[in-house]
């Protein structure tokens, strides 16, 4: 009787085992990434799937809330002098890396000016800087040149700083840091991951969040699962069949004529995560013939159709909106000034593409169009351009390729007569609200000295413009200034904007906690 005793404990013991296990296993977020991830370094690196990345395993400063707002994340309070040159920040206690060692400001001031280097809110604020001081090791001094007001805004700007350790902090901007141990709620799995494949994380054990409750990228960072696996799936439809069959539990970005497939799944949940949706663009080299011709890129932005474009990658007019506003439709900023003929499409417009062309001098050389081929809305941006400029006359160059490539080669400046990888335009796209802000937006500068966002535009009449926004705080006269700043845009045509449109993202309903935001971030979310 004892002996049964033992034996029923023991199977006892090796269910309740096998049960912890099982929940241990179903406590792992699996999802199904819409690009690979080529590169960790985001400040190298603007790729949205990097971006994503670092907020996982990087904290940050500050970060905005959903509404936009930059609220403190690895601060712990901050005060400005009395003349308004002097910023003091003291940290957090208790702040430390992945690798268990603390974060001091000696992590912290290289990592704010290798951002400064890369991304326009950074560069706007390293402008003005004179020093960036260390006082302690957990309070430390950004001391200005001049007074500028939005030091939390440009702190906490969408490309936000993340902070990476001291001797990762210092590697050139131009080159990648290719470790990625951070301080933020997971940890990046880096001898799992499998290139063009796979990766993961886990739950930081040694994280501590904030006490406010989680808002956007910003509040209580609490992780509620013990990790995330990651799978990049190409197609789309096998990603979606994945997410129907449980393979995946989350989606990020479902094509809108699969929608319905998803949506008529019993155990699924769709909706649009990013509320202010995506501006998809045609970047452009100005560093190389003919795009470094002003006729030429007229010539561009007249041959495009925002609505055809918009069509091709949603193909439902409830998730689209054709906007020409520099500073997106629906925001503060948003106005019509400056959008001649080219955003009423017609046969007029093609007509006027074709003489500019002529005008521009372009002679039939290769016209060379980077095409993410497995990436379904930007190959679907670029395949339509190729078609709307061999209509008036462009000798066009589409080149296939994963984004990952496309991620490599629009860093190079060269001409594709004198480099076979080189380039002249590229899609992309981004969250609406990277945008919206004159002074955050980074694919905005055109400052001269090719250290601006790839496509290197150059016009410092409209950089002078647009740094003009510092010392405009009435709205009206912000509104009045944005009008101008437009209409030397579409003069200068640093890159073609192509309209608004929404994506919806779906996950299996045992996921809850899913954030509003453009890049899904895992912690508040839990997993039955």
């Amino acid at each position: 009787m004892l002996r049964r005793v033992f034996h029923l404990a023991a199977v006892s013991l090796l269910l309740a085992a096998f049960a912890a296990s099982s929940a241990q296993a179903q406590n792992i977020i699996k999802q199904a990434a819409e690009a690979d991830l080529v590169s960790v370094d985001p400040i190298w690196t603007s790729a949205h799937i990097t971006a994503g990345h670092a907020y996982l395993v990087y904290d940050n400063l500050f970060a905005q809330d959903s509404t936009g707002i930059a609220r403190p994340q690895m601060v712990e309070s901050w005060k400005t002098s009395p003349d308004g040159l002097t910023w003091t920040f003291v940290l957090r206690t208790g702040l430390k890396f992945h690798d268990g060692t603390p974060i001091t400001t000696k992590d912290v001031i290289p990592s704010i000016k290798r951002w400064g280097v890369r991304y326009g809110p950074g560069q706007n604020l390293m402008a003005r800087t004179a020093e960036i001081v260390a006082i302690d090791a957990r309070t430390f001094e950004i001391r200005l040149k001049e007074k500028f007001g939005p030091v939390i805004e440009m702190l906490g700007a969408p490309t936000v700083v993340h902070i990476m350790r001291e001797k990762d902090a210092v590697t050139d901007p131009g080159e990648q840091v290719t470790d990625s141990i951070g301080s933020g709620p997971f940890i990046f799995e880096r001898a799992k991951w499998v290139p063009g494949n796979k990766w993961s994380y886990r739950k930081n054990p040694d994280y501590v969040p904030r006490a406010e409750k989680a808002d956007g990228y910003s509040g209580g960072k609490t992780v509620h699962v013990d990790g995330v696996e990651v799978t990049y799936i190409s197609d789309t439809a096998t990603a979606v069949q994945a997410l129907i069959r449980g393979e995946v539990d989350f989606y990020e970005y479902i094509p809108a004529h699969l929608v319905p497939v998803v949506e008529k799944e019993r155990n699924m949940v769709t909706k649009v995560v990013n509320r202010g949706g995506f501006n998809p663009l045609l970047r452009l080299n100005h560093l190389v013939p003919p795009t470094n011709n002003q006729k030429f890129r007229l010539a561009l932005l007249h041959a495009m159709n925002q609505q055809d474009t918009l069509a091709a990658i949603v193909g439902n007019p409830s998730l689209e909106k054709p906007c020409w506003a520099v500073f997106a439709c629906g925001y503060p900023l948003e106005t019509a000034a400056g959008t001649d003929s080219f955003a009423r499409p017609g046969p007029g417009n093609i007509e006027k593409a074709k003489q500019l062309l002529k005008e521009s001098g372009y002679t039939g050389d290769p016209f060379v169009l980077l095409n993410p081929s497995e990436n379904q809305s930007l190959s679907a941006v670029i395949t339509l351009t190729a078609q709307q400029l061999k209509q008036i006359g462009v000798n066009v160059d589409l080149q296939n390729m994963d984004f990952g490539t496309l991620v490599q080669r629009r860093t190079l400046k060269d001409d594709p007569k004198v480099n076979r990888a080189g380039w002249h335009v590229f899609p992309t796209q981004g969250p609406t609200q990277d945008r919206t802000d004159p002074l955050t937006a980074s694919i905005l500068p055109t400052h001269c000295d090719g250290k601006n966002w790839f496509g290197w535009p150059c016009d410092e009449q409209l950089e002078a413009m647009r740094l003009k926004f510092v010392a405009i705080s009435d709205m009206s006269e912000r509104k009045r200034h944005a009008e101008e700043f437009q209409k030397r845009f579409y003069e200068t045509v640093p890159y073609v904007p192509l309209g608004m449109f929404f994506q919806k993202a779906g996950w299996r309903n045992t996921v809850d906690g899913v954030l509003d935001n453009f890049k899904v971030v895992w912690w508040n979310a839990t997993k039955k």
